[in-house]
């Protein structure tokens, strides 16, 4: 059995960097049946640490490409010499994707859970990026996040609120999304102070809805979201939309007229943006 949480100790994490180590063997195995990997397949691992989950990676894969911003994680990681290992010293939102490989990439990531929304903007790209050359590249996605923030990326109109938000849009706009299971703090080292969870992100190759402009389209669930105590009509107000229309538009979709936004679904906010666009 491999002692995962000795040879952690070992390492010095750095608390700067959101460093926590996956060190329960039993979720590093299901990450690799999630992801379904198979010697066909090119694995982008993003931030791999001291290579707990790239040293079975490795085994399963064609090739694991591992982008990793520590010098000192990167020593480690050098200790695998494996040849089908390729070690990538950057930062993961300042990398092209698409300039490592000119394969489809299944993303394997335990980040750091104060970057994760900048991550999955970069990986997926923005609601009004329709040629997103990261996005394109990538097949799915298994990522390891704080549970609060996995919620969030799964969440729906009736979840609990603040769960549904434009984390939430971004997602699922451009994948399908779920939880696949739920990890305790204890399954890190150091433990985090919050329980984490992995979500599978298969991407999608077009956007959830057809629309007629997708950067108004941005600028209205952006809006809506701007001020959450205030009710949908007067965030969009607030942000320059023309009063008349929004309360037009809200009567054609049949919405209460001191309805939220967070009780619209994304394809309401689709209809939504159509008719204020006229």
């Amino acid at each position: 059995m491999v002692d995962y949480l000795q040879r952690a100790k070992f390492f010095r994490t750095k608390k700067r960097l959101g460093q926590n180590f996956l060190i329960n063997p039993d979720v590093i195995g299901d990450i690799i049946d999630f992801a379904g990997i198979t010697k066909d397949d090119v694995i982008l691992e993003i931030g791999p640490g001291v290579g707990f989950v790239t040293e079975q990676l490795v085994k399963y894969a064609k090739k694991v490409i591992a982008v990793e911003l520590d010098e000192e994680a990167i020593k480690e990681l050098q200790k695998l010499e494996c040849d089908n290992l390729e070690i990538i010293h950057n930062d993961i939102l300042k990398t092209d994707i698409s300039s490592l490989t000119e394969e489809k990439v299944k993303v394997v990531a335990n980040i750091p859970y104060y970057i994760t929304s900048p991550i999955i903007a970069h990986l997926l790209g923005e609601i009004d990026d329709l040629e997103n050359k990261n996005r394109n590249q990538i097949v799915d996605i298994i990522l390891m996040v704080q549970e609060e923030v996995a919620r969030r990326i799964v969440a729906a109109p009736n979840s609990p609120s603040k769960q549904y938000g434009l984390l939430t849009i971004l997602s699922q706009f451009w994948a399908d999304c779920e939880i696949v299971r739920l990890v305790g703090r204890k399954s890190f080292y150091p433990a985090p102070k919050v329980n984490s969870a992995l979500v599978s992100m298969k991407v999608r190759k077009e956007p959830l809805l057809k629309l007629k402009d997708y950067k108004f389209f941005r600028r209205v669930i952006k809006a809506a979201f701007s001020q959450r105590r205030k009710t949908l009509k007067n965030c969009l107000v607030n942000s320059g939309f023309d009063k008349t229309k929004v309360t037009n538009a809200l009567l054609e979709l049949k919405l209460d007229e001191n309805i939220r936004g967070e009780k619209l679904s994304i394809e309401e906010f689709g209809r939504l943006a159509e008719l204020l666009l006229v």
